[in-house]
């Protein structure tokens, strides 16, 4: 490992495929991982809470004591606003570490639709499509990482992620 741990930031609408690359990333740097959603339905279950931005701050607190103490940092969520993403980078910034922000895709409308269900799909095209939306997924303000799932297998993804992530 580096002298500086790396926060993986990933970030994408549900069904481009960011779960599955996020872990195998994390599986093959050993790193921390987390998942927005499964932080999120936890604390659903045990405290019968309806969660808003508690799971974003929650992995923040997690990621934090990981970085602190050396471990890379793979975090999985879709990510849709421009400060959030910014208080993940904040996060690295804080401990003095790297980060990569990494925006998974899937092009090919078509694709990406066979990978949901249908009440999935029509949550996506709202979260595209509907400004208004409070999960509306935002244009991105800076610089990122961009792998685009469509037609490709998840190796030839995850080769494009090693590359473009320098490892």
């Amino acid at each position: 490992m580096s002298s500086s741990p790396t926060l993986y930031i990933f970030s994408g609408l549900p069904g481009v495929g960011k779960t599955t690359l996020a872990k195998i990333l994390a599986k093959n740097l050993n790193a921390v991982y987390l998942r927005i959603d499964t932080i999120e339905q936890g604390i659903r279950e045990l405290c019968d809470y309806n969660v808003q931005g508690e799971g974003y701050r929650l992995a923040y607190r997690i990621a934090e004591d990981n970085l602190k103490i050396g471990n890379n940092v793979v975090s999985d969520q879709c990510n849709p606003a421009n400060f959030v993403r910014k208080e993940w980078n904040a996060v690295a910034i804080k401990n003095h570490c790297k980060y990569l922000n990494i925006e998974v895709i899937c092009s090919d409308k078509t694709e990406h639709k066979k990978r949901t269900t249908s009440p999935v799909w029509e949550e996506i095209m709202r979260r595209e499509q509907d400004k208004t939306y409070s999960m509306y997924y935002e244009t991105w303000e800076e610089e990122h990482i961009i792998i685009d799932t469509a037609n490709k297998s998840v190796e030839e993804c995850v080769k494009e992620l090693m590359k473009k992530t320098e490892l």
